[in-house]
């Protein structure tokens, strides 16, 4: 196992490094930089710039290096000094505007993936175990439904259903009273208040995936031989299906780690506008409409590494679970 794991983490090395290069070189596809959004904003509203206040800002914040020089002060500064450049357009510190977002942003992904799972497991093993049965169509329908709708849609609905009927706070994660507030039991309360839209508009269309797959994985394992001979011994039902068919068919919760951490933190992009919320999938949003460069390849970075840390946790838990996968058998 532990054999394993180090060749797991050696492999992030190259990737990680490769995935760097690619994000710093993708924020500057489009023409121009920075300067040209900057200087285009104060023409369009009747400012004159000069050609020495030009040279001045590219010269401090590096933009006229080559890319291999801009990249190399950016990851240096990242690896020694945990420092990720300076935001043009907000003239601050990446690494403080990210330390504003991304708490929000992790507890947003992380509830909801737990509540993916929460809900996707047990219904996916009942739509299984009931299989065409009046509850497993109902199950099958609803799926469909969490896939079709758009997020943005079903996020405006969940408001009006919450603002109309339940008294609902909308929009953003806390309460004004506790925006700026230190951590205590009110805010925490007030924090699980506002967090159950967001969490279920962004898991709706996973969930609705999950129990798809899980009902498939399952309804195979129960067809199989192992599972008819220890049916014909008599083993009882729960047991059996706890024991074999179960864990085998979760494989697929643990392999989807790796995609739905980034796919969440970089999918609530849209949500995030509808909602309100104080994550950095807006942010995201406005540093690449600026081509802020620093805070847009931080953010892509984050995302990425997210995937890789995902896929390492991913695969140590198929380890654990499925000793195939720690034999190279699966």
């Amino acid at each position: 196992m532990l054999g394993y794991l180090l060749r797991r983490v050696l492999y992030m090395i190259p990737v990680l490094f490769g995935i760097s290069v690619v994000s710093f070189w993708i924020i500057q596809l489009p023409p121009g930089d920075y300067l040209t959004t900057y200087v285009q904003g104060l023409t369009q509203s009747g400012q004159a710039v000069s050609q020495a206040q030009v040279d001045a800002l590219s010269e401090r914040y590096g933009l006229g290096d080559p890319f291999f020089v801009q990249y190399g002060k950016w990851m240096r500064n990242i690896l020694l000094h945990g420092d990720f450049g300076t935001s043009f357009e907000w003239n601050q510190p990446v690494s403080q505007l990210l330390a504003e977002r991304l708490p929000a942003t992790v507890i947003l992904a992380v509830a909801t993936l737990l509540f993916t799972w929460i809900v996707a497991l047990p219904i996916g093993v009942y739509s299984a175990v009931r299989q065409y049965s009046i509850g497993d169509y109902l199950v099958t329908f609803i799926g469909f439904l969490g896939l079709a709708i758009p997020s943005f849609m079903l996020a405006l609905i969940l408001i009006w259903l919450g603002a109309t009927f339940f008294d609902q706070p909308v929009g953003g994660l806390y309460s004004a009273e506790f925006a700026d507030a230190g951590w205590n039991l009110g805010k925490l309360l007030d924090l699980l208040q506002h967090l159950w839209v967001p969490v279920v508009v962004l898991g709706a269309a996973g969930t609705a995936g999950l129990i798809r797959i899980m009902r498939a994985n399952l309804l195979d394992e129960l067809h199989r031989p192992y599972v008819v001979a220890a049916r014909a011994r008599g083993v009882p039902e729960r047991k059996l299906l706890l024991k074999y068919p179960l864990r085998v068919a979760l494989n697929p919760f643990f392999s989807t780690i790796g995609w739905v951490l980034p796919g969440l933190v970089s999918g609530e992009v849209i949500v995030a506008q509808v909602l309100a919320l104080p994550t950095t999938g807006p942010l995201l949003v406005r540093a690449l409409t600026s081509q802020d460069m620093f805070l847009a390849g931080s953010i892509i970075l984050i995302v990425s590494t997210l995937t890789v840390v995902g896929t390492l946790i991913s695969d140590i838990a198929l380890a654990w679970l499925d000793p195939r996968v720690r034999l190279g058998l699966a």
